[in-house]
């Protein structure tokens, strides 16, 4: 591995490791994210030749992709060599055909202007240089092309339960409105319509049970804990 490859990232705790492989995260996690990123697409087409997912973990967003957005090559990168195995894997198991690349989200072996849409899925507050995978993201996307975007942010990182059972690079951690103005710096562009907070019951830190056991609404002013965005390349 090289020495920027090593610097990219903070792995995930064997606890995360496996519970990216439950329907639990499929279900409730991956699946309601990709629902949302869809319905908030400006000028929505038919197909995005090229797709690449950024962090594409154990493979379970290909399935999702395909169905949804139609590529014609789909491309595969994480850096967790067990992960890159396993996600081939799956794709053979749907019977999809996904390039899977080994590499960091800070040094994409992509061209330049030479993908339709990058699908970025719970892997931002693993990174460390985040500009520098953004400006990649950039820098790999055509003119118009999307940048598809769901992170937690640093209420919900910086939670006991998130610090107890996984484990993240906790300085680098942003607000959704951090998370905002960095996408915006390097040169995407994106309307208020075009983002959305989900509050959803595993991102509080009482894990909705106020909500559902006693009928406590959460408030309606409040530290986001989820942000997600699709921002087009300009």
């Amino acid at each position: 591995m090289l020495a920027h490859e090593a610097d990219a990232h903070v792995p995930e705790t064997k606890f995360g490791t496996w519970f990216l492989r439950t329907q639990t995260w499929t279900r409730h996690v991956l699946e309601p994210a990709v629902v949302d990123l869809e319905r908030l697409i400006p000028e929505r087409r038919d197909a995005y030749p090229v797709i690449v997912d950024v962090g594409c973990g154990w493979g379970r967003s290909f399935k999702l992709l395909q169905a949804r957005f139609k590529p014609e090559r789909m491309i595969g990168i994480d850096i967790d060599p067990d992960m890159i195995e396993a996600a081939a894997n799956e794709a053979a198991k749907q019977g999809l055909n996904v390039e899977m690349r080994r590499g960091s989200s800070s040094a994409l072996s992509l061209p330049d202007r030479s993908v339709d849409m990058v699908f970025c899925h719970q892997t931002f507050h693993h990174l460390i240089d985040q500009n520098r995978a953004l400006a990649e993201f950039h820098r790999v996307l055509k003119p118009g092309g999307l940048l598809l975007f769901a992170e937690s942010t640093r209420k919900y990182i910086h939670s006991w339960i998130i610090r107890l059972l996984f484990r993240h690079p906790m300085d680098v951690q942003r607000s959704a409105e951090e998370y905002l103005s960095m996408i915006r710096s390097v040169g995407f562009s994106f309307a208020p319509q075009e983002v959305s907070y989900p509050y959803l019951w595993w991102s509080r830190s009482d894990l909705g049970l106020m909500e559902r056991w006693f009928g406590i609404t959460p408030p309606a002013r409040r530290e986001e804990t989820l942000v997600n965005l699709v921002a087009v390349r300009r």
